[in-house]
């Protein structure tokens, strides 16, 4: 960098500049525009501004040199490491850091903290629980512990996670609230359809207490359960949950909920999509009111004669785009096996009018038959291995019954749109799902350890939380990545302490990594990353 001085007529002005190299040519590049010769004149107090700057500019240099030189390491064969020295750090939570920041939630926890006034940092419990819970997934005594991998140390004690827990619980729904407005400003959410769904987790305890309690488990588990109502938006992140008594019954769980989100998160129009069990009539009619409106699945099997009859009748069917109808009993199969057939009528029951939407695939009936098929063959083999333990026979009159619901699926809705544009709604259903498996299986949400209902509360609120920031790294990197290969990259990101001058990376740097950085505008990956830029690196992710 260097010093240039630009004449006019009235005044000279400073500029620090510097040299840049692009496409092969040479140019020249502005740094910082230090102001007139009069006006520093004025600000140094009279001392001479050229040789100011060019003091100015010999530290810029000096700093940026710092940087930028070779670094070199000096290891002994003959010294021993130095007992119970951590030297291996991990550097992927700074992606989530950055969102964490992003969200603003180290504000949150300011206006936590004055509320309740205690001396803990809650914003370094939280963000530790969170980080750990996405990339060390475990119990809190252990997330202490792995907290302590982080570049950056935990400057709290363990009874501190319990004492945040008790606030967490009581701020849980301020929570969300705050963070759906704030995610906001940082990613564009699509509300105009919300997903809901229920499941269920289990305590390694039998008595029931509190929340705790006996109810139908998913993993048929006879242990005691709380129940989880989760509502996700149109892009699979998630908008805002609430934990029940395990026995509950879930069809009650959505209005409640849904009326939080209407009060807390100025929300009034949006269609709600919902399964088969969630689907009461009760629910329905709520969800016509305003500008509101419902897509749900429905058994076929449940269908009054009439409506069943015509459903799985072969005649009538129809293709999007197409004015014939089709009898999918004569279906040439090579050539609309990826094809999706549906015939639609509404129907007014118990009050309430709404169009039955009918679907018919042969690919889905191809899954549905291998399933079914695989189940058929383990039921068997068992029946063989243990005749005398097992009823050695199966019920091949009700399989043929099943049978002929294969390859159908049925939604009900009272939109008027066509066809297509709600079967592609209903599709996304499945993210839901995703949810749940990613906090139930990768962020290891069950089983639940804790026993008070506060601490409880408080768990699911820091699941939710994560979940939240890792759908939108998801959407940082453009769904390029399945969740193992981000978790595992984060993971893997882990980098050698050298004393006084950096941090070594010992991952692999791969198009995960690539993609990573180029997404929150900061590397980790150069061959050492010195004290200062990594200062600069834990600066960033926290503006």
């Amino acid at each position: 960098m260097r010093l240039c001085i630009s004449r006019s007529k009235n005044a000279a002005s400073l500029y620090v500049t510097k040299s840049i190299y692009e496409n092969g040519r040479r140019s020249t590049k502005v740094v910082e525009k230090l102001g007139t010769y009069a006006e520093l004149k004025e600000k140094l107090g009279g001392q001479d501004p050229i040789e100011w700057a060019k003091k100015y500019i010999e530290e810029l240099n000096k700093k940026e040199k710092e940087e930028n030189r070779d670094i070199i390491v000096k290891y002994s064969q003959s010294k021993v490491i130095t007992k119970g020295e951590q030297r291996s750090f991990n550097g992927g939570y700074l992606f989530l850091q950055k969102i964490y920041h992003e969200l603003k939630l180290n504000k949150l926890c300011e206006k936590i903290s004055l509320k309740y006034k205690f001396t803990f940092d809650l914003d370094s419990v939280l963000s530790r629980l969170i980080y750990a819970r996405i990339i060390y997934p475990s119990s809190k005594l252990a997330t202490f512990q792995l907290s302590t991998k982080f570049i950056e140390q935990p400057d709290f004690e363990l009874q501190h996670i319990y004492r945040a827990l008790e606030v967490i619980a009581k701020e849980a729904d301020f929570i969300q609230s705050y963070l759906y407005k704030n995610s906001l400003k940082i990613s564009k959410r699509n509300t105009g359809v919300l997903y809901y769904d229920c499941t269920n987790y289990f305590f390694e305890i039998e008595q029931e207490d509190g929340l705790k309690q006996y109810g139908v488990s998913k993993e048929h588990r006879p242990n005691p359960i709380v129940q989880m109502g989760l509502f996700m938006d149109g892009d699979g992140v998630p908008l805002a949950f609430a934990i029940n008594k395990g026995n509950t019954n879930e069809q009650l769980t959505l209005k409640p909920l849904e009326e939080k989100i209407l009060s807390d998160f100025n929300l009034s129009k949006f269609i709600v999509c919902t399964d088969a069990g969630l689907a009461s009539d009760s629910n329905r009619k709520f969800n016509i009111k305003g500008e509101r409106a419902f897509i749900t699945t429905q058994s076929i099997k449940k269908l009054k004669t009439h409506l069943k009859e015509w459903a799985l009748d072969p005649n009538g069917w129809s293709l999007v785009g197409d004015r014939r109808t089709y009898n999918i009993a004569e279906l040439d199969e090579d050539k609309y096996k990826d094809k999706v057939f549906y015939k639609e009528r509404w129907i007014k029951e118990n009050g309430l009018e709404q169009k039955l939407i009918v679907t018919y695939s042969i690919k889905y009936r191809d899954y549905q038959r291998n399933i079914r098929d695989s189940q058929i063959e383990r039921a068997q083999k068992a029946i063989d291995s243990n005749p005398w333990k097992i009823e050695n026979r199966i019920n091949t009159e009700l399989i043929a019954k099943e049978a002929q619901f294969v390859g159908f699926y049925a939604v009900c809705t009272n939109l008027e749109d066509d066809a297509s544009s709600i079967i592609n709604i209903n599709r996304r259903r499945w993210e839901i799902e995703e949810c749940f498996r990613i906090m139930e299986s990768e962020f290891k949400a069950r089983p639940v350890y804790l026993s008070r209902d506060d601490r409880i509360i408080a768990h699911f609120t820091t699941c939710f939380i994560s979940l939240v920031i890792y759908r939108l790294l998801e959407k940082k990197l453009n769904g390029k990545y399945t969740y193992h290969e981000i978790i595992d990259g984060l993971r893997d990101m882990n980098f050698l302490e050298v004393k006084g001058d950096g941090y070594i990376p010992i991952y692999t740097r791969t198009d995960f990594t690539d993609d990573l950085h180029e997404a929150f505008s900061f590397r980790t990956d150069y061959q050492i990353v010195s004290k200062s830029k990594m200062k600069k690196i834990l600066k960033s992710t926290k503006s």
